[in-house]
Formats: C-alpha cells, structure tokens, sequence
C-alpha cells in the first residue's frame, strides 16, 4: 500500500514537473508568445476559480454566487499593496493578505448566509458580492472609485501561475479526501441524515465557504498582478455568472471537469475576440447542450486520473479487438 501510494505520488509530481518544464521552455523560446501567454494566464485564473467554487457549490451543495465579489478583494488587496510596495515580497504579502482576507469576508458572511439553501443562499451572496463592487465604486480615496487603479506592478509570470494554480488543484484534492471534504460530500447528499450523525452542517458549510473564498482571493491577486488594471465593475454579476458556467459544464463535484471546462472556455473566448456578442451566445448553446444530452457535464462527479485514462483505453482496445475477431 505505502509503496503504491509512494508510486502514485511520484507520477504525479513528474507529470507536475513535465508540464512546468515544457511550459517554461515554450515561453523561454517565444513560442508562447505575449498573446498566448495572456490567454494561458486566463486559463489558469480560471481554473482556480471554478475549482474553489466547486468546492463551494460542487461539493458542498450550496448555489453561490458571490465569487466575483471575493475575487474582487483579492485583486484590489494586492493591487493597493504592491502599489505602495512595489517589489516581489510586496506582491506575495498582497496576495495573501489578500485572500486572508477575502476568507475572513467568506467567514463573516458565510455564518449567517448559509442557514439558508438553493434561492435564498444564492441571492444572498450575490447581494454580498454586489455590495463589495458598490464599496469598491463608492471609497474613492482607496480604490480610485469607478476609474479603478492602473499602473498595478506585474510580477506574474508563469512560474507563479503554476504555482497558484497547481497550489490550488492539490490542496483542494487533499482537502476533499480529507475527512472535512467527506463531510461536506455528505451534506451535499443527504444534510438530515449527515446531521443525524453527528456532522455539524454549519461548521463544514462555513469551513468550504472560507476555503473557496481564500482561493477566490488568490484569483484575484493573480488578476490584479497580471492585467495591472483593475475597476470594479470588472467584477459584476457577469463574472459570477461565467464561473458557474465553467463549474456546470465541467461537471459539479468534479476538479478536472472544471480544469477541462475552463480551458475549453477560455479557447472559445479567445477564438471569439473579433465577435464579442457571439460569446454569451455560445455559453448559452453549450449549457442547453449539456443540460439536454449531458446534464451531470462533461466529466460527471469523476476526476480525470492515469487509472481512468488507461481503463478508457483498454476498454477501447479489447471492444476492437472483440470486433475484429
């Protein structure tokens, strides 16, 4: 068992360590230019934020829309910061700070906010996340209203993207593997018969919260330290609204359904630059397509692995070898 845990733990790291690598050289030879290295940069923010959000709606079972709002505070925290201090240990004292305290607004929002299920959690949090937008407009002398701030120092290259997304991904794994992601699985199946056995549904509800506003939060420093401009209005109910998509289509409760979806979008996205109405269009035909034919989404409750991808394939072998013979 140690060894085949030991096993599976190194392909993982080496498959880490390939992609980095090979990524890296990419960029090194310009191959991966400034225009693909912006989308690159969106598919990673992506990424974190449906995975933390399927954390929150996925595998917990509760409808929020409030993640735009706290990915806000992250982007303006650290932006604020390293303005003042513009030198690399700013940027990571303002990406921290800035999801600490995109958690502590999670917290302080999250224990009254999630007594309540489906309708009534979801409009709460979207109010939470339309007041933090209209705080943002209104505090002139900190965030520069509705101009926003510009100017932001960029320290994200794609050494820290791999960081904060790869980062993201295992912590979350572990986190749901972890005996706190049971219980918050089991809320999502059944939260009277998780009760009846003793899970305190609040406790866990309020720790996914926290834990999926934290990452939020390092999405948007992320933002903020890349784009180098920021305003609030970057962070409507549109944006929340674009997260959902991700996680829905990806797959609710699934981290590499939202990995494969994110991509998917930012690519169709990308592609779609020259016709900005087309892209809404687009998401609305891929949901009813899904809903229609695939309404767990692409990858259901199951997580890509090299176990699944091997059975996938000898499962296609032998039904060709079945029917050749």
């Amino acid at each position: 068992m140690k060894k085949s845990i030991n096993g599976s733990t190194l392909k993982k790291f080496i498959t880490l360590a390939l992609t980095f690598a090979i990524v890296q050289v990419l960029v090194s030879t310009n191959i991966i230019n400034d225009y693909i290295f912006s989308t690159l940069a969106t598919i990673c923010i992506n990424i974190i934020l449906a995975t933390s959000l399927n954390l929150i709606t996925g595998f917990t079972g509760q409808f929020s829309l409030g993640h735009a709002g706290f990915m806000s505070i992250g982007a303006y925290t650290c932006a604020i910061i390293t303005l003042r201090n513009p030198t690399m240990l700013g940027f990571v004292i303002g990406a921290l700070a800035g999801a600490m305290l995109a958690a502590f607004i999670g917290f302080f929002v999250g224990l009254p906010t999630l007594r309540l299920k489906g309708d009534y959690l979801a409009i709460a949090t979207l109010g939470m996340s339309e007041i933090i937008r209209i705080l943002f407009i209104n505090l002139d002398s900190v965030t520069n209203g509705a101009a926003g701030l510009s100017g932001i120092p960029q320290f994200i290259n794609w050494g820290w993207l791999f960081v904060f997304t790869a980062g993201t991904i295992i912590l979350l794994n572990n986190f749901i593997k972890s005996s706190y992601g049971r219980a918050c699985i089991s809320l999502r199946e059944d939260e009277i018969a998780a009760e009846s056995m003793g899970i305190n549904s609040t406790k866990y509800k309020v720790i996914a919260f926290v834990t999926g506003a934290f990452f939020a939060g390092i999405a948007g420093a992320v933002y903020s330290s890349y784009y180098y401009f920021l305003e609030p209005n970057l962070f409507n109910f549109q944006k929340s609204i674009d997260i959902l998509v991700i996680v829905v289509l990806g797959g609710l409760g699934s981290l590499s359904g939202s990995v494969i979806a994110a991509i998917l979008l930012a690519l169709i996205s990308t592609y779609l630059q020259s016709f900005p109405e087309l892209r809404m269009v687009i998401y609305a035909i891929l949901l009813i397509v899904i809903m229609l034919f695939r309404p767990q989404g692409i990858m259901g409750s199951k997580e890509l692995s090299l176990t699944v991808f091997k059975k996938w394939t000898r499962g296609l072998r032998d039904k060709k070898n079945g029917g050749v013979a």
